[in-house]
């Protein structure tokens, strides 16, 4: 099949290969000339493993072309993936500019029948809108050419997705057109070979099918928090609490893990777009509205506990931070927690030495050359003149540390753990004070 990915943000760029990867013929088009550039010699712009091999190799093959051209990426796929930016807008509603923008660059450039697929996190009712920007345009040219839109959200976990991607559990497609369903069964048919993972529904369904997956997560998560901080209080262990629900196979043990806060690109944005199309339509989301509000709450509870052991002025300290991104295998800072306590830490006037394996060259980006952070290349070098180590992020070369060696090198021989990568025990029992979300 031939197809077009309008944008090479983190969806656009891995649908785009993934498509490829399975034989299409696929056009990739983003307006940054830099970002297509660097495309062009197999470097990826975004930190996602396996990504970047699998670029350069359908590339290799022929089966995969960037392009700045508009014309080029309408003419060419009789699937049209739009896979463009909706950021917040100051209310907290998606920002559709861009999608309805790429939606009349098809209509002014088509030349046939197109499916046009909304991958996009959009909210509902944007495919109403999609159809009208492309019959406008349309209209414009005087041209009566058919076209379909069909709904195809996303559901790709970052530093995973390319595995998510081919090997989906659910495949959701909303759509009004025989032809587009067609169209879309064939595209999918290489990712459910084992069993039938796509399911069919109208338009509205699907569009609200992304928002209400992220926002159950993000529910679950915020849940567990506040359980954390409340075990904490009474004395209890929140991990035993975990696995007594999580044995229960009408909850299951998925996002039941207490941390300092969720971030990333996805479950903020999500949460607040879908409380402000609630209402808008008159109707108040009052479990969304404590989730996002016990999220808020929660990516500070790593500097609470920091003043609880130091107190508020912290003139003179330095915080050793293990993890910036707002998750492992990637170096997403978007909404990270990593943001909230470092400049929380700041305003109370203490320094950042920090290290995380991806997202360096971000945090450099965001922060500059602020001499308040000094970023280091391993964790070892962020202990050095430290009075504590903070633990924001779970990535795997976390888990199994020497404590001694961090013993030694903290001033104050203390670690405050946002994410509950140790048994707390063991940690005491290595000398050192340990600071966990909601254990014993």
């Amino acid at each position: 099949m031939k197809i077009s990915i309008i944008g090479t943000g983190y969806v656009g760029l891995v649908t785009g290969t993934c498509l490829a990867e399975v034989g299409n013929d696929v056009v990739c088009l983003d307006l940054d000339e830099r970002k297509i550039g660097m495309l062009k010699q197999g470097q990826i712009p975004i930190y996602e493993p396996g990504l970047e091999d699998m670029v350069q190799r359908n590339q290799a093959a022929g089966r995969l072309r960037f392009t700045t051209d508009v014309a080029e990426s309408a003419a060419h796929g009789v699937i049209q993936f739009v896979a463009v930016g909706t950021p917040p807008d100051e209310d907290g509603s998606a920002d559709l500019q861009y999608v309805v923008a790429a939606a009349r660059a098809i209509g002014q450039n088509m030349n046939e029948y197109k499916v046009i697929v909304d991958k996009s996190t959009v909210p509902v009712g944007t495919a109403d809108r999609v159809r009208a920007a492309v019959q406008e345009e349309l209209q414009k040219r005087g041209s009566k050419l058919d076209f379909s839109v069909v709904s195809n959200p996303e559901f790709l976990k970052e530093g995973a997705a390319v595995e998510d991607f081919m090997r989906p559990d659910r495949i959701v497609v909303g759509t009004d057109n025989a032809k587009a369903t067609d169209l879309m069964r064939a595209l999918y048919a290489p990712f459910q070979r084992n069993h039938e993972r796509l399911i069919v529904m109208d338009i509205k369904s699907a569009e609200l099918t992304k928002y209400a997956a992220n926002a159950m997560l993000a529910t679950r998560i915020s849940f567990m928090n506040e359980l954390a901080n409340l075990a904490e209080i009474l004395g209890a262990d929140i991990e035993h609490v975990r696995h007594g629900i999580g044995s229960d196979p009408r909850i299951g043990y998925h996002f039941l893990y207490p941390g300092c806060g969720y971030g990333g690109s996805c479950f903020p944005k999500d949460v607040q777009a879908l409380q402000r199309t609630a209402r808008a339509n008159g109707v108040e989301l009052q479990v969304l509205k404590a989730v996002e509000d016990a999220n808020d709450e929660q990516k500070h509870i790593l500097l609470k506990k920091i003043t609880q052991k130091f107190g508020s002025d912290l003139s003179g300290k330095r915080i050793a931070l293990w993890g910036l991104a707002f998750k492992p295998n990637t170096d997403d800072m978007r909404e990270a927690p990593s943001r909230v306590l470092i400049e929380g830490l700041w305003k109370m006037g203490a320094t950042v030495s920090a290290y995380d394996p991806a997202a360096m060259e971000e945090t450099h980006r965001i922060y500059g050359d602020d001499p308040r952070l000094k970023l280091v290349d391993s964790p070892a070098a962020a202990l050095a003149d430290a009075d504590a180590l903070a633990i924001v992020t779970e990535w795997k070369e976390f888990r199994a540390p020497d404590f001694g060696v961090i013993k030694s090198n903290l001033k104050t021989p203390v670690i405050f753990d946002g994410r509950n990568l140790y048994e707390p025990k063991m940690v005491r029992e290595q000398g050192l004070e340990y600071f966990p979300i909601g254990r014993l």
